[in-house]
């Protein structure tokens, strides 16, 4: 890094402003084809925001000769990445269902049974806020290791109302520990706990619904979520939270058509939701409807592959229909104990089919609109976030190629180099 100038006037103009240079960038931009691709590149930031994003020579003149300049001898840089669903935070571990599926045990099984979601919910009641986030750190640095600088967490292993609420604390407060955005969803409307087995409407009018309100009052979420599914909610279950989301003004979210078809999709657009996720028995009808929305559908191949299952999503469909695709970790104690989303992008392309600009603008432009975060960072656009990944690259196509293997040379969020 230089400083050039001669004039304190000039210093003064200058202050705070960084030209990153020689770079060769794939900004996403949607106003431009395929990665929006700038050969000879820059990045101008000041004070946190993207400035200026284009070519070398189309820098404007009005830039301070005496800005801050980091050389960044022709590697890539792309938004940083954004994981888009997450729920991170969770005490315990499901090693031992794991050890179950193999021996031939199906996922619903293993929650009939009493494990799954209802496992880790015991584990993670069991753990102080302290705990929690002690937890669940490892795992977030293993994404921001990896160009990571926005991430997703859901609560959901609680299944009261002051243990989804510590959840939420727990994923407020890594924000205050590591240079990331934190998003929060809402996710008691996971599964219905053995109290109220038998009983899920009582379960919503004693948990979900208060406990949304709770979380709305003390600003502890950002968005709302629910499990859509025959071993979850119903679609007129699930709509009765959507109507409570829309009148404390938060946008939704959904888990569906995973295991079935019941229509959680058609749900999640027709109420204007920002996802739909999982998807893998999507019908046309649920595509379309999403598509026409706007409604984006969140590809999470940890699962499908942690599962073994057999069906995967309708890709086609959702490209013929024109709906946003973005893709995530899906990282959870059971069906996706996954922390890196550099592998998610080559599995999604391995056993999805999506293509090398499908698999990263899933994890940058798209899922910054899955999260309602599009006009503040997912592209390298100025105005933006300046939260960027640099990378020891040749192509692009290397970040969804290559396998157990992070070509990351240094991290940029809020316009600071956080990781080297």
């Amino acid at each position: 890094m230089s400083r050039l100038g001669n004039s304190s006037e000039e210093a003064a103009q200058g202050a705070g402003t960084t030209l990153w240079r020689n770079a060769r960038l794939a900004t996403l931009s949607p106003d431009m084809a395929g990665l929006g691709i700038v050969g000879n590149g820059v990045l101008a930031v000041r004070g946190g925001r993207i400035a200026y994003a284009g070519a070398a020579d189309g820098l404007p003149s009005h830039f301070p000769r005496d800005a801050s300049e980091v050389d960044c001898e022709g590697r890539w840089i792309t938004p940083a990445l954004i994981d888009c669903h997450t729920h991170l935070v969770y005490g315990g571990d499901r090693a031992l269902e794991f050890e179950m599926r193999l021996a031939g045990a199906s996922y619903e099984e293993i929650a009939r049974a009493g494990g799954g979601i209802i496992s880790s919910v015991k584990a993670t009641n069991g753990l102080s806020e302290d705990a929690l986030v002690e937890q669940a750190l490892p795992r977030l640095d293993t994404l921001l290791s990896e160009g990571v600088s926005t991430v997703e967490i859901k609560s959901g292993y609680g299944l009261n109302v002051e243990a989804e609420l510590k959840m939420l604390r727990a994923a407020r407060r890594l924000a205050d520990l590591r240079p990331v955005r934190i998003v929060t969803s809402w996710l008691a409307a996971h599964a219905v706990p053995p109290e109220y087995k038998g009983r899920s409407a009582a379960y919503l009018d004693d948990v979900v619904l208060p406990g949304l309100e709770a979380a709305s009052e003390q600003g502890l979420v950002d968005a709302v979520d629910g499990f859509c599914e025959n071993i979850a909610f119903s679609v007129d279950e699930m709509r009765t939270v959507f109507d409570k989301a829309k009148e404390l003004g938060l946008p939704m979210k959904l888990h569906a058509e995973q295991l079935s078809n019941l229509g959680g999709a058609r749900l999640a657009a027709s109420c204007g939701a920002l996802s739909a996720d999982h998807l893998e028995y999507l019908d046309e009808e649920g595509a379309k409807a999403m598509a026409e929305a706007g409604t984006v559908a969140v590809l999470l191949p940890g699962a499908f592959y942690t599962l073994r299952e057999k069906q995967a999503p309708p890709v086609a469909a959702l490209r013929e229909t024109g709906a946003h695709i973005a893709i995530a970790t899906d990282s959870n104690p059971g069906t996706s104990p996954l922390t890196s989303l550099l592998l998610t992008m080559n599995m999604s392309a391995t056993l999805f089919g999506l293509t090398v600009e499908e698999c990263l603008a899933g994890t940058t432009r798209e899922a910054a609109r899955a999260l309602g975060l599009l006009a503040e960072t997912g592209t390298l656009e100025a105005g933006k976030s300046a939260d960027f990944a640099i990378w020891n690259i040749e192509r692009p196509a290397e970040l969804v190629y290559r396998i157990g293997f992070n070509p990351l040379h240094s991290r940029v969020f809020k316009g600071q180099q956080v990781s080297a």
